[in-house]
């Protein structure tokens, strides 16, 4: 229990970290600008070693004992969920809050009334660049990665559950429909962290 504690708190921290990266991407004009500089979020999470559900759900894979890193993952999502929750409400209290408020919302009226599958698709392939960006950084410890891999997701307008915690939160938009979304997201994610590492097990 405790160490499920820990890491909720890390999931926190990554949470809030995101956010950091939200409100950047939101506060500029131009969208690929933004993208760029919406990385930072990710390079804190990765260079502190916090716990961001899109950047450890990938290694599920390699897990012999599933069960454990379950519920490390669960630990993560609730963490990030408080976090990204905490960073808007934070946001909120300051003099740039309306203004971000007003534009993220029309961002999420388009993503909640998008249509479920085509929300997995996109989360699929967001949850394919994390993984890469992630694990590619962890190898390489080239922070290039990273911009790349977040800058390709946000400008093809891919699914983030964890951005989208923020910007549902930052919106005020939550609803059981909301939350219905956001765990498509999550599957999406999920699966496409998932794939390449479970390619990586069956090559000859």
């Amino acid at each position: 229990m405790k160490r499920m504690m820990m890491i909720c708190l890390q999931g926190i921290g990554a949470g809030l970290a995101i956010s950091i990266g939200g409100t950047v991407y939101l506060s500029v004009e131009q969208p690929v600008v933004g993208s760029v500089l919406f990385a930072v979020g990710l390079y804190a999470i990765v260079l502190n070693g916090l716990y961001l559900y899109t950047g450890k759900v990938g290694y599920l894979v390699e897990q012999e004992k599933p069960a454990p890193y379950l519920m490390l993952l669960l630990a993560t999502w609730i963490g990030n969920l408080l976090g990204t929750a905490a960073g808007a409400a934070l946001i909120l209290q300051t003099r740039v809050g309306s203004g971000l408020r007003e534009r993220v919302l029309g961002i999420c009226q388009t993503k909640l009334g998008d249509d479920p599958f085509s929300i997995l698709i996109l989360a699929v392939f967001c949850g394919i660049l994390m993984y890469v960006a992630v694990d590619g950084f962890k190898s390489k410890e080239n922070p290039l990665i990273l911009i790349f891999c977040v800058s390709v997701f946000i400008l093809c307008g891919f699914e983030h559950c964890i951005a989208n915690m923020f910007y549902f939160s930052l919106a005020g938009v939550w609803s059981a429909k909301t939350f219905g979304y956001l765990l498509v997201m999550t599957l999406g994610n999920s699966l496409g962290g998932m794939l390449i590492p479970a390619l990586k097990r069956v090559q000859p």
